[in-house]
């Protein structure tokens, strides 16, 4: 497909949603204050795009994978991460079959999606300023790499109003059959770590054991199928995909489903970040304008803008420590050595203990509030979006509140959090220190 052509392939149905438009408080984010498509961008692509102009980084064309495998390493990408959807849900459709899935890599701030014989790779970055942005990588140009920054075209297909028409990332399980189309009569999830395991999966391969408990990876389906009939027992605890595609085709043989559930909670917090950070500006903007006519002080804070602002930030603090996550029942096993790569990667505090360290036999992290907190993408949320979930989540790991929404954290786990955070992130407000909290 032409590079200028909107993309799509994080999930399996709605993908990758980028929304140019307006957002669900009515404001235009290609007008002021955000300007999402002529803005300066500053996130893992733009820097590479500056690295490879200077000489001090370059991207490696090899037959088969084009510039996949050097893209990744200098993204800082690791290649266990990959997950392979087969489900016919993206563009790029025509190269896509469960006998030739589509695979996606991810790290903190950078998603990567790759075709076999695609005409582009397809990245997400996460930009501090705009949240979501979109690159495709053309695939056709084997001596000179060339970016693409897709903004205004993706409006075609990319309408979502899941995420209040903002530009973001969406996870999806389908119904595929044999050929890998969705089966839109039996619907469709969108998936986070609140989703039931049984719904999560539909069109993706996944190796790894879960016990008894069900999902619908591995699957394909004939006719009209009811979803309260399926019984996936032959698709889950799948360990070996090499009797369902070339597995030599791909970086790895693995769809690992380690890394389908950190990929999940990842990028909905993302989401939640970038529109946390969008509707704030936006909110922020629009009372300037007003404080202006009425003669109001420029600091003036209006309840309007107050409780858009805990709309926004509420939502984040709630998914940030992981309230309504669904409960395992049997441990979660991947294959692909992303589990342990991962949890190496974070910051421990003196007793060695981090926000990356996975739990995988009730829950997906043993300490629940989202590494992401370590984001650029988080730091550089508005000071007065900050403000209010810094307060939110020292109100819920102090023990100040203990409301339903975060009953599932007990006391060691609010401490623990609070030990660990005190000591592996910088800036924190003062009143996190405070002595005897």
């Amino acid at each position: 497909m032409p590079a200028s052509r909107p993309t799509s392939w994080l999930v399996p149905v709605v993908t990758t949603a980028l929304v140019i438009g307006a957002s669900a408080r009515g404001g235009d984010i290609e007008a002021e204050p955000i300007n999402y498509g002529k803005a300066p961008v500053d996130n893992t692509v733009s820097r590479l795009e500056q690295r490879l102009s200077a000489g001090k980084a370059t991207l490696t064309y090899e037959p088969g994978f084009g510039y996949l495998r050097s893209l990744l390493r200098e993204l800082n990408v690791p290649q266990s991460s990959q997950m392979l959807v087969f489900s016919k849900t993206s563009l790029q459709r025509h190269r896509i079959a469960p006998t030739r899935p589509r695979a996606i890599y991810f790290g903190d701030d950078v998603y990567v999606g790759f075709c076999q014989r695609g005409d582009v790779v397809e990245v997400t970055a996460i930009d501090p300023g705009l949240g979501a942005v979109f690159y495709t990588l053309d695939q056709k140009s084997p001596d000179k790499p060339r970016f693409t920054r897709q903004t205004d075209a993706c409006t075609l297909c990319h309408s979502s109003s899941a995420n209040q028409g903002l530009p973001g990332n969406l996870v999806r399980s389908v119904y595929p059959d044999g050929d890998g189309l969705p089966i839109l009569s039996a619907g469709s999830h969108r998936t986070d770590h609140t989703s039931p395991l049984e719904q999560r999966w539909g069109g993706w391969y996944v190796t790894g054991t879960s016990g008894k408990q069900k999902h619908l990876g591995n699957l394909t389906l004939q006719g009209n199928p009811d979803p309260n009939r399926i019984d996936n027992a032959k698709g889950t605890n799948v360990t070996d995909l090499s009797d369902r595609f070339k597995t030599s085709a791909y970086l790895t043989p693995h769809s690992d489903i380690v890394a389908l559930l950190v990929l999940e909670h990842q990028a909905e917090t993302h989401n939640l970040i970038g529109r946390a950070s969008l509707l704030t500006r936006l909110a922020l903007y629009e009372e300037a304008s007003i404080n202006k006519a009425l003669g109001r002080p420029a600091d003036y804070r209006s309840d309007t803008t107050a409780s858009r602002i805990k709309s926004a930030g509420e939502p984040l603090v709630k998914y940030m420590l992981f309230s309504g996550e669904v409960r395992l029942t049997d441990r979660v096993r991947g294959t692909s050595g992303f589990a342990e790569e991962f949890a190496k990667r974070g910051s421990r505090d003196q007793r060695g203990r981090s926000l990356r360290d996975l739990d995988l036999q009730s829950r997906l992290f043993v300490h629940p509030c989202s590494y992401l907190i370590y984001s650029q993408a988080f730091d550089a949320l508005p000071g007065p979006m900050k403000e209010y979930v810094y307060r939110r989540l020292w109100e819920v790991l102090s023990g100040k509140d203990t409301s339903e929404g975060f009953a599932h954290l007990t006391a060691a786990d609010r401490g623990a959090i609070l030990e660990i955070l005190r000591e592996t992130k910088s800036n924190l407000p003062d009143y996190w220190r405070a002595a005897g909290h």
